[in-house]
């Protein structure tokens, strides 16, 4: 006979950046999670307007996907694996392309980048003249998460500075939180506060323990 308390999972994570920050609505919202990369408008409870989504696979795939790729433990999931190993290597040593990048709007791709890393791999692969990826060395393993991860945040970059025009020109909301399960990843954290910090933004995230689905 217990209650039972309906929670929207997305809202949560939008919602979970106002548990222990003292942040009005609105705000701008990036949601970047193992399902979900969404730009929104956050105006109040039930009250949100998507200015942008994936438009095929969702950060936080890609992340898994890369770290399946590599032979990575994910027992504590794909994102915190390549996070760890790209702390190791070099983000600019294997080139891979942007998504979207000539496309002016704050909608998101990762598909394209997932097969950047996969051709990379084979590349390294035959040139070592190996049978597999996972017999590459830790430093070319290393290197491979390193430039995927940072391509992958210079494409939310790009998307996020685009939204955060939109904003600007339309209110004087200049509060941003990011959120979901990718929201717990140093390397981003750190890249998006420099953005908000370039542009005069407050910057909101939740600690990494409550990036994750909702425990609280």
């Amino acid at each position: 006979n217990k209650p039972f308390v309906g929670v929207h999972h997305l809202e949560a994570h939008i919602l979970m950046a106002r548990l222990f920050e003292n942040m009005d609505f609105p705000f701008l919202a990036l949601l970047v999670s193992g399902g979900h990369c969404q730009l929104l408008e956050c105006r109040g409870i039930g009250q949100y307007t998507i200015l942008g989504g994936t438009i095929d696979d969702s950060l936080g795939e890609a992340y898994d996907k890369t770290a399946r790729l590599l032979g990575l433990q994910v027992g504590g999931g794909g994102g915190p694996a390549v996070e760890k190993l790209a702390q190791l290597g070099d983000p600019k040593s294997i080139r891979m392309t942007v998504p979207m990048h000539a496309r002016k709007d704050c909608d998101f791709s990762y598909a394209g980048l997932k097969t950047n890393v996969r051709r990379a791999a084979s590349k390294l692969v035959q040139q070592a003249n190996l049978s597999s990826v996972e017999e590459l060395s830790e430093l070319d393993k290393a290197n491979l998460a390193a430039s995927f991860q940072h391509v992958a945040i210079q494409h939310i970059e790009q998307r996020l500075k685009r939204a955060m025009r939109i904003v600007e020109e339309r209110s004087d909301v200049r509060t941003f939180a990011l959120v979901g399960g990718v929201a717990a990843n140093q390397e981003l954290r750190s890249r998006l506060q420099s953005l908000c910090d370039d542009r005069e933004w407050k910057m909101v995230v939740p600690p990494p323990r409550l990036c994750t689905d909702q425990g609280a």
